[in-house]
């Protein structure tokens, strides 16, 4: 299993267990602010070494 996959498999694992918890609409906001935040809260050059990796990967 590849480290991406990884990750994505423990995503799903939380947002099941927060959906179980919290109710659904606290849960989605936790699933797509922490992201975003995490997004929010790095140096304008490394959002732009993010896109730029992201955008050769989805163009392979």
């Amino acid at each position: 299993m590849s480290k991406n996959a990884k990750i994505a498999a423990g995503g799903v694992a939380a947002g099941l267990i927060l959906l179980i918890w919290l109710p659904w609409w606290a849960a989605l906001l936790i699933v797509l602010g922490v992201p975003a935040a995490a997004y929010l809260t790095l140096d304008p050059s490394q959002r732009r070494r993010l896109r730029r990796v992201t955008r050769k990967e989805i163009g392979r």
